[in-house]
This record gives C-alpha cells, sequence and structure tokens, in this order.
C-alpha cells in the first residue's frame, strides 16, 4: 500500500509540471503574439519612390553661350572589407579607366582607407556619364567576384560598387570671362545631404535666391516583384525644376574682344587696372562691363583676392575733370550761363594779399586753385572751358549756383545713391556737406565746396555712376539706369528683369547742348584721339590724382567717359577708366587720359564697328598695323 501511495504521489507531481510547462508555454505564446500584433513590423514597403537631383540655374549670354552652369554630380563608394585583395589591382584598373580618375590617386586613397575599414568615398565629383558608366561596372564586379559576401548575424551581405547623388557642381565654360561680374560661389550641405552652392559676389549673389530657386522630381508608386515602380491614376509624378536662368545683355564675343583690348592695354600702360562698360543709350542694357583683372571662379588662388570685387560699383575715387560737363549743365539748364558768355582766364597773373599768383592761377579764400596749362585767350567761351577742361572757368559757372542747387542737382545726377545696376555691395560715393553762409558775407559765391566739386576733386563716385549720368546728355535729357540681365527664365516661362522708367533730369535743349560740346570736345579738345570718320563721337577726359591717408599721391586715375552714334540709331554710352597708368620716365604723359583713357576708348568703338553694334557712314577698313595712338599730349590736351 504504501508503495502505490507513493507512485500516485509522484504521477501528481508530474502533471502539476507538465500543466506547468504548458502554461508557462501558452503565456510565452501569448506574450509572443500579442507583441507580434502590437509591435510596427519592418516589411519591405509596397510603395517606391525615387527622387531626381534639381540644380542651380544658368547664367547665359545674350548670344546663347552658357558663362556659368551647374551639373549634378555623383559620388562612387566602396566598403574596403568586402574587397577581395586577390582582385584590388583588377578593380583599381576598371574604376580608373570607367571613372577617368588617376589610377596612383585611387591607389593612394584605397591604402588611406584600408587603415581604417570601412567605408569609403572615391570620388565625390564623378560626372554624369562616368556615373552610368560605374553602374554597369558595379554589376561585372559582382559577376568577377571583385567583392565577397560576409555572414553578419547569420544573414549574407554582400556590398560592392555603389553610385550615388552627391549633389551639383558649378562650372565656368570661359574661365574668366566676364569676371568679376559675375562672381563667385561657395558650397554647403543641404538637408538632404547633398552639396549645393550659395553665390558669394557678382551676378552670382545678386540673383542667388531665383538662381537657386529648384525643386527636386519625384516619382511615387506601387512596386512590382522586381521593385520597380510601376505607374497608374494614383502615382505621383513631380517633374524637376531648376534654378531660374539669367539671361544677360551682354554678348560674350564683344566682350572678350573687349577684355583682350583692355589686357593689351594694361600691359603697355603698365596700369594697375583698366576697366570698361559699354550702355545702350535708349534701353540701359549693359552689353560689355569688362576688368583688365580677372580669375578663374574655379580656381581662385591667393594672388586672384584682390580681382574679386566689381571695381566699377565698389571703388569709390575723385573722378577728375569728367564731373565738368555735369556741373556746367546744371547752371545751364538754370539759365544761369548765356551761350555766347566769356570766362576771364586769369591767365595774366593774379595779385593777391599775399603777393602775385602765376598765370593760370585763381585765388579762393585761403586757395589757389590753376589750370593744368596756360591759355592763349584771356577770356575763354564755354566751348573752350569744356573742350580744353578749364577748372578755373568751370568753377566760375559753379559758383553762380547757390550750394543746396549745386548739392540737389549732383544728387539728381546720379550721385550720393545707388545706380540700381543689378549687382551686389555697390558704393554710392560721398559729397561734403554744404556751405552755409550768413548774409553778407563776401565769400558766399565763392565757396571752396562748389568749386572743387565743379571739377570732380573733394567728392568721389563710382565709374558707373559716371556711366549713368552721362547717358543724360545722349538721351534728351533723361538719365537711364543700367541693366545686366534682360530677364530670367523659369520653368519655361520668361520673367522681365525690374526695369525702370528713364528719369528726367536736365532739359532737352540743354543735354543737346552739352552734347554738342562734347563732340566738338573730340573733333578739337582734349579727346581728339577718339575721332573716327562716320560716326558722332562726344566725351571728356578727366585725370586725378590719387587721394591716400589725407593727400594726394603721384598716382593717378585717367578716365573718358562718352558716347557714340551712327545714322542706323545705335546708340552707346562709353566709359573706360585707367588705374595708375605708368608716369615716369619716357613715358611720362601716359597718366593722361588723352594718352590713355582715349586711345582704349577709341578701340573699343573699333570692336563694336568690327562686330556690326555700329555702322559708320563710309565703310571703315581698320588698319591691324594701325600706328600707336598713345602720343604726348599737346600743351592743351593734357586731362
Amino acid at each position: 500500500m504504501p508503495s502505490k501511495k507513493i507512485e500516485k504521489v509522484d504521477k501528481t507531481k508530474k502533471i502539476v509540471i507538465l500543466f506547468s510547462f504548458i502554461f508557462l508555454f501558452l503565456c510565452i505564446l501569448f506574450f509572443s503574439v500579442f507583441r507580434t500584433i502590437t509591435e510596427k513590423r519592418h516589411i519591405p514597403s509596397l510603395k517606391g519612390e525615387k527622387s531626381e537631383l534639381s540644380v542651380r540655374g544658368d547664367i547665359i549670354s545674350s548670344d546663347n553661350f552658357k558663362i556659368a552652369s551647374s551639373k549634378k554630380v555623383y559620388k562612387a563608394m566602396i566598403d574596403t572589407r568586402y574587397l577581395d585583395p586577390l582582385k584590388e589591382e583588377l578593380f583599381l584598373n576598371l574604376f580608373s579607366i570607367y571613372s577617368g580618375i588617376d589610377y596612383n590617386t585611387l591607389k593612394e586613397k584605397l591604402a588611406e582607407g584600408k587603415k581604417d575599414p570601412g567605408s569609403l568615398v572615391l570620388s565625390y565629383s564623378i560626372d554624369s556619364r562616368s556615373a552610368k558608366n560605374l553602374k554597369e561596372l558595379a554589376f561585372k564586379l559582382i559577376q568577377l567576384d571583385v567583392f565577397t559576401s560576409k555572414q553578419i548575424n547569420g544573414v549574407k551581405i554582400l556590398r560592392g560598387l555603389t553610385v550615388s547623388e552627391s549633389g551639383e557642381k558649378r562650372t565656368f565654360s570661359y574661365n574668366d570671362t566676364l569676371t568679376p561680374v559675375v562672381g563667385y560661389i561657395s558650397k554647403f550641405e543641404s538637408e538632404a545631404g547633398k552639396t549645393k552652392v550659395n553665390g558669394i559676389k557678382g551676378l552670382e549673389k545678386y540673383y542667388n535666391k531665383v538662381l537657386n530657386q529648384s525643386k527636386d522630381g519625384i516619382l511615387q508608386g506601387d512596386r512590382d516583384v522586381l521593385s520597380y515602380i510601376s505607374f497608374d491614376k494614383n502615382s505621383i509624378i513631380r517633374k524637376r525644376v531648376d534654378g531660374a536662368t539669367l539671361n544677360l545683355n551682354i554678348p560674350l564675343k564683344l566682350q572678350k574682344n573687349n577684355e583682350l583690348t583692355l589686357d593689351m592695354y594694361k600691359k603697355k600702360l603698365s596700369a594697375d587696372e583698366i576697366i570698361v562698360s559699354i550702355m545702350e543709350n535708349k534701353t540701359g542694357k549693359i552689353i560689355t562691363m569688362a576688368s583688365s583683372n580677372r580669375f578663374n571662379p574655379e580656381k581662385i588662388a591667393k594672388e586672384d583676392i584682390p580681382n574679386l570685387n566689381v571695381n566699377a560699383i565698389e571703388y569709390q575715387y575723385e573722378p577728375g575733370s569728367v564731373i565738368k560737363p555735369i556741373s556746367i549743365s546744371l547752371a545751364l539748364d538754370k539759365n544761369l550761363v548765356k551761350r555766347n558768355e566769356n570766362f576771364y582766364a586769369f591767365n595774366d597773373g593774379v595779385k593777391g594779399s599775399k603777393g602775385t599768383f602765376p598765370k593760370g592761377a585763381y585765388k579762393l579764400g585761403r586757395f589757389t586753385i590753376k589750370d593744368d596749362h596756360e591759355f592763349s585767350k584771356h577770356n575763354l567761351s564755354i566751348d573752350d572751358i569744356v573742350m580744353y577742361s578749364s577748372n578755373i572757368g568751370t568753377l566760375q559757372i559753379a559758383q553762380r549756383l547757390s550750394g543746396p542747387e549745386f548739392f540737389e542737382g549732383m544728387k539728381r545726377f546720379g550721385f550720393t545713391r545707388k545706380s540700381g545696376i543689378d549687382l551686389p555691395y555697390e558704393k554710392k560715393g560721398v559729397m561734403p556737406k554744404i556751405w552755409q553762409f550768413s548774409a553778407g558775407d563776401k565769400d558766399k559765391k565763392d565757396n571752396v565746396f562748389k568749386a572743387t566739386v565743379s571739377f570732380g576733386q573733394g567728392m568721389t563716385s563710382t565709374f558707373i555712376q559716371l556711366i549713368k549720368a552721362y547717358s543724360t546728355f545722349n538721351n534728351d535729357g533723361y538719365m537711364i539706369t543700367p541693366r545686366i540681365v534682360s530677364h530670367l527664365t523659369y520653368d519655361n516661362n520668361q520673367y522681365k528683369a525690374n526695369d525702370s522708367k528713364p528719369e528726367r533730369i536736365i532739359s532737352k535743349q540743354t543735354a543737346d547742348e552739352m552734347k554738342k560740346l562734347l563732340v566738338r570736345t573730340v573733333e578739337e579738345g582734349t579727346g581728339r584721339s577718339a575721332r573716327i570718320e562716320g560716326l558722332e563721337i562726344g566725351g571728356k577726359t578727366g585725370t586725378a590724382q590719387i587721394a591716400r591717408g589725407g593727400k594726394y599721391l603721384k598716382e593717378y586715375i585717367s578716365s573718358f567717359i562718352g558716347f557714340v552714334n551712327d545714322e542706323h540709331n545705335n546708340s552707346y554710352t562709353i566709359g573706360v577708366t585707367v588705374f595708375n597708368p605708368i608716369s615716369t620716365g619716357v613715358n611720362w604723359y601716359y597718366h593722361y587720359a588723352a594718352s590713355s583713357a582715349v586711345p582704349v576708348f577709341k578701340e573699343v568703338i573699333q570692336n563694336l564697328v568690327k562686330l556690326n553694334y555700329l555702322i559708320p557712314k563710309e565703310n571703315i577698313i581698320f588698319d591691324k598695323n594701325i600706328k600707336d595712338d598713345i602720343m604726348p599730349p599737346d600743351e592743351n590736351l593734357k586731362d
């Protein structure tokens, strides 16, 4: 009996243990089912999505050449842990052939990457054609067992060559052409981890927002068994839209010809820099803005740093005698000067409280103002004053204006305010404060401010302000705003660049009168070497010393600002400024505008004729062996 009782107890224990195991198993099963139901499952999506990277917009010349453009670039990457060491040489050779990257460069990069095994980017700048070839190579490398699979956590994994979009690259097809106006860029990484670019200077900066106004393309739809996206009415297709394209007013061929002209004259004149601009007089379209100091935006070197600024709008300097026609026109416009009036030239000596001043000297308070040369006449007409650039004659005319009249008149002509050109960082120049005198002050009419500013000293302006101001004389008294960009193209639609209406500055009568004087200046005066038969050319020379540290240096800025017209309604305002031409030795006269800026001006007009932007009355053939225009100036042409 006892044995039977013990067997019964043992059997009960076994049943309890069995049921405990069953209960535990059920608990685990229920827990697992519950977890499976409630936990987010990581199964392949039935939806597929593919994106297409958009890029920054292009900058295109008016004759349809791409000055700047962006292209997609790709990165090629491997995992060094999966590369078969025995087939390393095969991989390097094939990759070098397909990518165009130097074999030794790849070998060094791979050796460096193997020091820390893992993902290695072989290049971030594969172009689209090479990327397509490399994707084909990736498939062949797998077939050739160049990469070996590995068991990781019981799963067989194989990682070969992968090629994917890495971003965009900005290219400048014509190297330094149109620099510094076109500007340059810097790179940054987008939120999606792609390389993008931003404009830092020039047009790239001014239009940065619209150039970068791009949208990536997106393809979304159901995936088939091979993971390809199939499309139906529920699919999403959004085409790629690149940034806006800038369509310039500047033709590449004319720009390049003028840049070559500046390069030649910079060497000939030993100048620091020469700048030139050509503007259509009626529209404000800039068809050339060139500098002798250029750089390649893709390869900016340390020595290029001084050339990164657009000095045509950013450099402020005393303009010199090119201001005289503007000062005189303000008095003419208020009928303060009679057309046949003469002005004393002060060329027979002037007696003052401190002695006798030399010929050609004018006493103004404690200041003595001189002309560059002695006039043979005792009295000067307005024509003489403009044609032969008399400081003394100009200041006498300016004194007839009140301080506020003169200041507001200069401001109306665009000084101390931005020109409105479509470039960033434009400077405004400065003008001295208006000197107010109490009633009865004997020097009320002879204040120094009006005197010195009237011939371009004691104030600063920019090159582009002068171009804009001079457009008035050849445009019936209206001033036009210069524009580099003609229109924008975005998503196959055209948008006109910001336009501004011409601004009335002086009367048509005054503008016509000053235009005649400027034409006479070229025919008979300081601009004589700019003459070309069959064209109407007018302009004014200006030579100013460079001021630094409160004193004038023996360094000069020479300018010639003017216009040219033909009989076919082609009309342009043109400016040339030469910074610090040589002024020593046998070439001592190069600093005079008549011997530096004027010959460049003439060469620029010849470029316009050769490319049919101007048509002289008679067919003019320019001799390639034409005698050098840089000649010592006549005594009356030193300006």
